[in-house]
């Protein structure tokens, strides 16, 4: 018995410490995880996503990762239905051609909408050279309200990838602004806000409008958004206005009237089925004010100026994207069009081109190395008077609007009739020497007086006198804070003089030539067979 009894304790007391083990085995298993234990295996998780994700984006083809994520964002939509849409409003459309108007607009209106929360703001020199005006930066969020409904917008971006791109840019980001809304708002969103937006967008826009000057290059550029561009930019603070121009009245308020009458004739040019564009040819003499007067219009209308450096375009292909860039309210220069390009005789080169003239193209490149001519093609402009007539009134002049397209030149003469002919260069313009009309305006620029006594002499000595406005500028211009205004008038009277007896002169030499010709047959002959 009490060996039985003793077996019988001994086995009961293992089986109670045998049940008592497997029961706090299994109390351990079902003890929660800790918090190093739940880290260790999110880690562990999130790296196998991070590592099979890196493995699909470098070796998955492009067209089934596009698949699988439709899929996947369907999944979520059915699991999880998205009450909110969105509406992308990218900076660039198609093969980077012109800026998206609504993205400037939205960029205008945006600047409105700050609030004191924002955290990331890029700021830009106001029109008034003194404050800073701020805009939202990439990635930070704008609330605005419309008829009590919320609406967000996003500045965000696609960041372009180098792989892809088989040129040696980059290709470049694609930002865009992203406008958040619940659907129910949808129809409010399609049918107003948005054309709200874009109204105040560009009148905003129009208010803070600094005007610039640009110009054309070798080769494209980068800009800060790495976006290619053809133009680089500056401001432009030019000070002539028309109240400073030295010419006759009468013209210059014919001028003034024809300006404005085009700045606002946008219905009227699309009432008759015309561009909205104006050509004007500024000829004349060197020094008679042809620059300064583009810089009166643009001031006049409130326009860029997109100064075009012909020899610069590789080709016409080049040309028309030139055109493409540039924006309304602008004026498009071509300045001293006859030094250019040969322009004014491609025509007759092209007839009258013989073996003679190829024969000696052949000598000149023998005695040019391989390397240096290789160059020169390259440099060389390929525009041709095709290209340059269709630039300005051809199918992709009708791109954009409200522009003007001046052309300056000292020789009207050398130009090809088809360039400077009605429904191109539509009004010419000549700037020639200085008249009295004209000193007077300078003498109150330079000097701050209308009326002296030595004004009738200037009168008498300029009427004939080849001198150019530049040229009276510079006499009249003081030399020291000290001159008084008689010094400069008395400079300007000796230089007239000089100019008088050099025209006097020059006279009694064609006097003479003439008479010359007179006594010698064979010389009337002659210039009679010329005539």
């Amino acid at each position: 018995m009490d060996i039985t009894s003793t077996r019988s304790k001994k086995n009961g007391t293992s089986n109670s410490d045998d049940s008592d083990g497997r029961d706090s085995r299994a109390i351990v298993r079902r003890r929660p995880p800790t918090i190093a234990e739940l880290l260790a295996s999110t880690s562990s998780t999130l790296a196998t996503i991070m590592f099979t994700w890196t493995i699909i984006r470098q070796y998955c083809p492009h067209d089934l990762r596009q698949y699988l994520h439709r899929y996947l964002n369907k999944f979520i939509d059915y699991i999880y239905p998205n009450p909110y849409v969105r509406i992308a409003i990218y900076e660039f459309l198609g093969e980077r051609l012109n800026r998206s108007k609504a993205f400037a607009a939205v960029e205008s209106y945006l600047s409105t909408k700050l609030s004191d929360d924002a955290k990331r703001l890029k700021a830009e020199v106001g029109d008034n050279k003194n404050n800073f005006s701020l805009n939202i930066d990439e990635y930070e969020k704008v609330t605005d309200e419309y008829e009590n409904a919320e609406f967000w917008w996003t500045l965000s971006k696609i960041t372009g990838s180098a792989k892809k791109s088989t040129s040696l840019y980059p290709e470049p980001d694609r930002r865009y602004y992203q406008l958040k809304f619940h659907k129910k708002h949808r129809s409010l969103v399609t049918e107003s806000y948005l054309k709200h937006v874009l109204k105040e967008g560009r009148e905003i826009k129009v208010n803070r409008r600094q005007r610039k000057l640009y110009t054309n290059g070798t080769g494209n550029r980068w800009t800060i958004h790495r976006q290619m561009t053809m133009w680089s930019e500056v401001y432009f603070e030019h000070p002539a206005n028309f109240d400073t121009i030295a010419m006759d009245p009468e013209k210059k308020q014919e001028i003034v009237e024809d300006l404005l009458t085009f700045r606002e004739s946008k219905d009227y040019y699309a009432r008759i089925g015309k561009a909205w564009k104006r050509g004007y040819l500024l000829y004349g003499p060197p020094g008679t004010g042809k620059s300064t007067m583009i810089a009166a219009m643009a001031n006049l209308l409130n326009y860029d100026v997109y100064d075009l450096e012909l020899t610069a375009v590789k080709d016409n292909t080049e040309l028309r994207k030139l055109l493409i860039e540039t924006t309304s309210k602008s004026i498009i220069v071509i300045e001293d069009i006859d030094c250019s390009l040969e322009l004014t005789g491609q025509r007759k080169i092209k007839k009258e081109e013989s073996s003679k003239d190829e024969e000696k193209v052949k000598e000149k490149e023998k005695l040019i190395k391989e390397h240096l001519k290789r160059e020169e093609e390259e440099v060389k402009s390929r525009v041709t008077l095709s290209g340059l007539l269709n630039f300005i009134d051809g199918i992709w002049s009708a791109c954009g609007g409200e522009r003007l397209i001046v052309f300056t030149t000292n020789h009207v003469e050398k130009l090809d009739p088809a360039l400077i002919r009605s429904g191109r260069m539509d009004k010419h313009i000549e700037l020639s020497y200085c008249t009295f009309e004209a000193f007077k305006v300078l003498s109150k620029n330079y000097l701050n007086i209308e009326t002296h006594e030595l004004f009738e002499e200037i009168q008498d000595l300029i009427k004939g006198a080849k001198i150019t406005p530049a040229d009276v500028a510079e006499n009249l211009m003081p030399k020291s804070r000290q001159e008084a205004a008689e010094n400069s008038l008395r400079r300007l009277i000796r230089s007239l003089e000089d100019l008088k007896r050099a025209a006097e002169i020059e006279s009694t030499k064609e006097e003479k030539r003439a008479e010359k010709s007179k006594e010698t047959p064979k010389s009337i002959a002659v210039l009679e067979s010329v005539d």
